[in-house]
C-alpha cells in the first residue's frame, strides 16, 4: 500500500524504513515533514493509508478530503487519538488504528526522571557547576522514601510507573474509573480524586484526554492539594489548566511542575524554534520559573519505543491490506 506519513522527522524514517525492509518492502512509504492539516491533505491524494502523529489534525473536513483522495485507513503512530474525529471516520468508512503500548517503560521512566530532577534541582545544579558555582543553597530536596504519590490513570503506563515506585518505598494512591487488580497487588490503594489530591505529595497524570478529563487539574482541584505539591504530566497537555497552575506556582500551592506535554504544544513541539521569539505568552511564563521543568514531548522517545511504533503501525496496515482483523482499531464511543 502507498502510505502518506505526516509530521515526519529523520528518526521516523529510520525506524519505519527498517521495519518495512524487514517486511520485504511491503509498502510504499511517502514521507512529509508538514503536519496534516486541511491545507496539506492534498499531499495524501492517491495514498490508500495515512499515517499521522499526535499534533496532526484529523477533523471531519480533513477526513472527508482524505476519503475523496482515496484514503481507506488512518494509522496513528501513537497511543492518543483525541485529535481524531472518530465519528466522522466511522461514517466515512475509514478505520482508525493506533499504537496502544509502544513502550510503557519509556514514559514511566521519563516520569521518574522529571520527579528526581525537580526534587533534587538537578537542572539548576548542572547550570551552577558549569559556571563554577558549587554552593548548595537553594538545592535542598527530600527523600522520596516514605512520601505519598498519587497516580491518576492506571493503564499500561500508570501500572508500569507504579511498579517502578514500589522500589522507592513510596505510598501509592491511585485513581481510575476502572481499577486494576495488579495495582492493588503492588500495595497501592485506590481512592477518589479529592482524597488523592489531599494526601499526595506528588501527583502524576497518566490518563487519556476525554471530555471528562479535560482540565482535570483546574483551580478547584489545585485548591484541594497540599501546599508545595509536585505535579507531573507526561500524558496529554489539556489535562492541565495551565493558567490556573501558573497562579498556583506563584502562591506556592504548586511547589514543582514537570511537563512533557502542553495544551498548546501543536505550534511548538518537535520543531527547532531557537532562532525565533516565542509567541505563546503562557508557555514563556512557565519557562521563567525555576521550579518548572518542561521537556518537548520526548517521554516516548527511546529506541525500543520507536521500533515498536514502526512495527505495530506497519503490521496494522498489512493486516488491513490482507483483510484481517484490526486488533488495534479505535471506534467511537456510543453515547
Amino acid at each position: 500500500m502507498r502510505i502518506a506519513i505526516f509530521s515526519t522527522k529523520a528518526y521516523d524514517r529510520r525506524f519505519l524504513d527498517q521495519c518495512n525492509q524487514q517486511l520485504g518492502q511491503a509498502h510504499e512509504l511517502v514521507y512529509f515533514e508538514p503536519r496534516l492539516t486541511p491545507e496539506t491533505t492534498v499531499l495524501a491524494r492517491g495514498s490508500e493509508a495515512v499515517c499521522a502523529f499526535v499534533n496532526d489534525q484529523l477533523t471531519r473536513p480533513v477526513l472527508e478530503a482524505l476519503a475523496s483522495g482515496g484514503t481507506r485507513l488512518i494509522a496513528m503512530r501513537c497511543a492518543g487519538f483525541n485529535n481524531v474525529d472518530l465519528v466522522a471516520a466511522d461514517e466515512l468508512g475509514i478505520p482508525v488504528v493506533r499504537v496502544p503500548a509502544y513502550s510503557p517503560n519509556a514514559v514511566a521512566e521519563h516520569t521518574l526522571g522529571l520527579i528526581l530532577a525537580l526534587n533534587r534541582k538537578i537542572h539548576r545544579s548542572y547550570a551552577r557547576v558549569r559556571e563554577g558555582n558549587f554552593a548548595l543553597d537553594g538545592l535542598l530536596g527530600f527523600d522520596l522514601n516514605g512520601r505519598t504519590i498519587g497516580i491518576i490513570g492506571t493503564g499500561r503506563i500508570g501500572r508500569t510507573f507504579a511498579n517502578i515506585l514500589c522500589g522507592l518505598g513510596m505510598t501509592i494512591l491511585a485513581y481510575d474509573p476502572y481499577p486494576n487488580q495488579a495495582i492493588e497487588e503492588m500495595g497501592a490503594s485506590y481512592v477518589d480524586l479529592p482524597t488523592l489530591f489531599a494526601r499526595s505529595d506528588i501527583i502524576s497524570l497518566h490518563c487519556p484526554l476525554t471530555k471528562d478529563t479535560h482540565h482535570l487539574i483546574n483551580e478547584d482541584a489545585l485548591m484541594q492539594m497540599k501546599p508545595g505539591v509536585m505535579l507531573i504530566n507526561t500524558s496529554r497537555g489539556a489535562l492541565v489548566d495551565t493558567p490556573a497552575v501558573i497562579e498556583a506556582l506563584k502562591t506556592g500551592k504548586v511547589g514543582y511542575l514537570g511537563l512533557d506535554v502542553y495544551e498548546e504544544e501543536e505550534e511548538l513541539f518537535f520543531e527547532d524554534l531557537s532562532g525565533q521569539v516565542l509567541q505563546d505568552d503562557i508557555f514563556a511564563r512557565l519557562l521563567t520559573l525555576p521550579n518548572v521543568i518542561i521537556t518537548g514531548h520526548q517521554a516516548f522517545f527511546t529506541e525500543e519505543a520507536l521500533s515498536n511504533i514502526a512495527e505495530t503501525t506497519l503490521s496494522s496496515i498489512s493486516a488491513f491490506e490482507a483483510g484481517e482483523e484490526l486488533v488495534h482499531a479505535i471506534r467511537p464511543r456510543k453515547e
